[in-house]
């Protein structure tokens, strides 16, 4: 297995006169948990619908475990697993259902399909309801049936687009411990999520986006070096994203108050 499971070189994506990602170079060791941030707009989900092969680069080029992604995209997307901004489940379909599809369109035989199938479902406290449609699934239950739909090949890399939007405490816990074991087992995971403690607590190393371009990139303890402080202190992940990018990410001058609240 390649040491470097994400390489971007010069990833670029316009939309008409915008340039939303400006070329952006990334690397990714294989087996880290690793973060990508920015504000809104910053070109985050641009640059993942970019990396899962979602939508074409403008110019650049994406390379995953050693393979070019645009010369060879069926070989590159069987070792993947993507959970979406936008999730894209079949909701007609029982839980079930969506995830024995899921597992016979990456080719698993019908016997390991329904094992993990019933697997996932137990795991995810989705197997109470069997046959509810996802259609009748809470938010937070869909987001479980999208992260179990994206391991239930045992993919080499996993791409998650906020996952614990709208899931709760106990649940999030819960796919917290899944995504450490595996990176224990060698598993790359690349995290977008506006909730810095939860990056924090979980990557150990992360890229800042803003504007469409790479500003920042490194292990945490290498972006606190990077900000001045004062001596012995610790800053967090928060801290660092502000000293980087900004309170709002632009040059505007940002309004203190409003007026009708004085």
């Amino acid at each position: 297995m390649p040491d470097i499971a994400i390489v971007t070189e010069r990833l670029t994506r316009r939309f008409g006169g915008l340039t939303a990602v400006d070329n952006v170079d990334l690397r990714v060791t294989a087996g880290q948990f690793f973060g990508f941030l920015g504000p809104n707009g910053a070109g985050k989900s641009t640059t993942i619908k970019m990396l899962t092969g979602l939508l074409a680069p403008s110019s650049g080029r994406v390379t995953l475990l050693g393979v070019d992604f645009s010369a060879h995209p069926v070989e590159v997307k069987r070792q993947i697993g993507v959970v979406p901004e936008g999730m894209g489940l079949f909701e007609r379909l029982t839980g079930a259902e969506y995830l024995q599809f899921v597992g016979r369109m990456y080719g698993l035989d019908l016997a390991t399909t329904r094992r993990r199938s019933e697997e996932l479902l137990e795991f995810m406290q989705l197997a109470d309801r069997p046959k509810t449609m996802v259609a009748d699934y809470s938010h937070g239950m869909q987001k479980k049936l999208a992260l179990a739909a994206a391991v239930i090949h045992g993919p080499r890399i996993l791409f998650l687009d906020e996952p614990f939007e709208g899931v709760d405490a106990l649940a999030a816990g819960a796919l917290k411990a899944l995504l450490g074991r595996m990176t224990e087992r060698g598993v790359t995971i690349f995290l977008t999520s506006h909730v810095l403690e939860i990056v924090e607590r979980l990557c150990s190393h992360v890229a800042i986006i803003n504007k469409g371009r790479l500003v920042a990139q490194g292990s945490l303890e290498e972006l606190r070096a990077g900000i001045p402080g004062e001596e012995g202190t610790h800053k967090t992940l928060e801290e660092i994203f502000v000293s980087i990018v900004g309170h709002d990410g632009g040059d505007r001058p940002q309004l203190e108050e409003l007026s009708w609240l004085t």
